[in-house]
């Protein structure tokens, strides 16, 4: 499985550093990830996001001005709970020396919450709490991204995104960028038509499912100098 991902990153992404590794198609992944957690969440839990933390801060205004629709509570909730995840990714990436060991870690992370969401769900628990559960993953996501600094795959923000495809030249980058924006419409895609027709869990449950994929994916890695199995 590695040796395919590997494959796959040299030939989709062929312009990132070579000690990305398997990383490029993992993050892409984990964009199309977002894309059914955002669907969940602003589909499912009250017009909130617990990924896309700039359309929180607008939506809390919103909300503050009087929108009806829109819940300050909500917002306030999502974001707090983005930067509790996003604080203990951080405190958590300096212990782990190996960057693939720490994505694994992290991505893992959030799959339990995920998970936990998803039971929570099931049970019909207050909103809030899923909204709080969603939020923490996204946030750990966020923070590992961020320190692996893979070129255009945020997983979560689109807008510089969209600013490269438009002011760069294509190039290899091009590719990187059509990936990530593709995963995200599909993801949401996906993720409402499971909201809409089919509830929560059967949102969550394909994003469960591709976050264990992820983790073990990164976990069953070779370290440097093991040597990648042909």
């Amino acid at each position: 499985m590695n040796t395919l991902l590997g494959r796959a990153a040299a030939r989709l992404f062929p312009d990132t550093p070579g000690h990305h590794g398997v990383l490029p198609p993992l993050l892409v992944l984990l964009t199309f990830v977002t894309g059914l957690v955002d669907a969940v969440s602003y589909l499912g839990l009250g017009h909130v996001f617990v990924a896309n933390m700039t359309g929180n801060v607008v939506f809390l205004g919103f909300a503050l001005a009087g929108e009806k629709e829109l819940s300050a509570v909500a917002s306030v909730l999502a974001g707090t709970a983005f930067v509790a995840g996003a604080l203990a990714g951080g405190r958590i990436t300096p212990r782990v020396a190996e960057p693939v060991r720490l994505f694994a870690l992290l991505v893992a992370a959030h799959g339990v919450l995920v998970a936990a969401a998803l039971v929570a769900g099931l049970a019909d628990a207050a909103k809030h709490v899923l909204i709080v559960l969603l939020a923490l993953g996204m946030g750990a996501q966020n923070a590992v991204v961020r320190k692996l600094a893979v070129p255009d795959l945020t997983t979560t923000v689109m807008t510089r995104t969209l600013t490269g495809l438009a002011a760069d030249r294509p190039g290899p980058a091009t590719v990187r960028r059509l990936f990530s924006l593709a995963a995200m419409f599909t993801g949401a895609l996906a993720g409402g038509l499971l909201q809409l027709h089919h509830g929560t869990a059967a949102a969550l449950a394909p994003a469960l499912l591709l976050l264990t994929a992820v983790a073990l994916a990164a976990a069953t890695t070779p370290r440097p100098g093991q040597g990648v199995p042909s």
